[in-house]
């Protein structure tokens, strides 16, 4: 049976474990980094690709911007952009009262240092003429925008191992628990992994692991619903994404610089976690094409060439778990990011890292602790 020693073990290969590996080896610390598939598999590589600020619970905005800043220090940091593209995000809304809340938001976000231009009528037709006549309002995030989910976490993975981090793929773990002053990971093939302080960023199975520890949290699976079409004509840069209580209008698009539009949201999938598959389903395809001809019509005459969905996990009041266990020194946590983790990743690494080697951080965690659920009884992620 091996054994293998660092200062910290990583349970989770998705862009927030793998870039917490990174910022630690910047700090000096060692990293093992578990992963049970590949570097990237799961939600961290099926997601939209949205780096988006706005939107945001705004106590998330200190964490998103530390992400921002990140995001466009890739090349220097990790040698790799991942295809980050400072292309302006817009929110749009059908409806009079959401445009009232557009310009609450404005003002509350700008204390957090994110500005937005709102606009609406012949100015905002004339910004943005591909959106249809339904639109009401547009909130515009100038330095917002997107890159390839299939490319961050990997880019972030070999960056730590250049560094030094251990990174084991197609290592599944069966047991953490802590002895003495130490943690113990135990893969399902015997291997055993040590170390003083052990991180959870195991995504919607992360609560499978905190439950070892006395921390079960509510966490709810589904799969985002993805397509993307044939190539057209590159000349909509910004990401869009319609800003409504109605799941089924909340439709987002990007279109990537070889002329492919990318489409999510209008619905969530079925997603089953014990055999690691989530599913499409073609109604909900169906729906995003009579969303896109409201949202921006010449883009619903389009066709799809590929879906796909993922495993991703969601909280009760859609907020991550992030932080301190409650109830085990050492132990932390960093996942559950309810569909959109993807832009705060680089933060969450960079974040954690300071935390774990520092034992504080100069970014504001308290709304995402685990004690907030401490009262909830053990409840394993359902097919949902």
């Amino acid at each position: 049976m091996s054994r293998s020693q660092a200062d910290v073990i990583i349970v989770g290969g998705g862009i927030m474990g793998a870039a917490t590996a990174f910022f630690l080896r910047q700090r000096g610390r060692s990293v093992i980094l578990l992963e049970r598939g590949l570097v990237g598999q799961q939600a961290s590589g099926t997601n939209f690709g949205n780096v988006r600020r706005q939107g945001r619970f705004l106590p998330q905005l200190p964490l998103a911007n530390r992400s921002r800043e990140i995001w466009g220090k890739l090349p220097e940091l990790i040698q790799h952009d991942a295809e980050f593209l400072m292309s302006g995000h817009i929110r749009v809304c059908y409806r009079e009262e959401q445009a009232d809340q557009f310009e609450v938001y404005a003002k509350e976000a700008s204390q957090y240092g994110l500005k937005l231009d709102l606009f609406r009528g012949a100015e905002m037709k004339a910004r943005f003429p591909f959106l249809g006549p339904e639109v009401l309002s547009a909130s515009y995030s100038e330095k917002d925008g997107h890159a390839n989910p299939r490319l961050a976490a990997p880019a972030f993975g070999r960056a730590a191992a250049r560094l030094g981090a251990q990174i084991a793929e197609n290592t599944e773990i069966a047991t953490v628990e802590k002895e003495g002053a130490e943690f113990r990971a135990t893969s399902t093939d015997g291997r055993t992994f040590h170390a003083p302080q052990l991180l959870v960023t195991a995504g919607a199975w992360g609560s499978l692991l905190s439950e070892q520890f006395g921390e079960p949290v509510p966490i709810a699976v589904h799969g985002p619903q993805m397509a993307v079409t044939e190539p057209t004509t590159y000349g909509i840069l910004p990401v869009v994404g319609v800003s409504s209580p109605h799941i089924e209008e909340v439709l987002y698009f990007r279109q990537i610089t070889r002329g492919n539009i990318v489409i999510g949201g209008c619905a969530r999938g079925p997603a089953y976690p014990d055999v690691r598959r989530a599913y499409v389903l073609p109604q909900n395809t169906l729906l995003q094409f009579r969303q896109m001809h409201r949202l921006a019509p010449a883009l619903s005459k389009l066709n799809i060439i590929r879906v796909w969905s993922g495993i991703e996990g969601y909280m009760p009041d859609d907020r991550p778990i992030m932080g301190a266990s409650g109830n085990v020194s050492g132990l932390y946590y960093a996942f559950g990011f309810c569909g959109h983790g993807f832009q705060l990743g680089p933060g969450v690494g960079d974040t954690m890292a300071e935390l774990m080697d520092t034992g504080a951080t100069s970014t504001p965690l308290e709304p995402f602790d685990i004690r907030r659920f401490a009262t909830v009884a053990t409840r394993a992620p359902q097919a949902a």
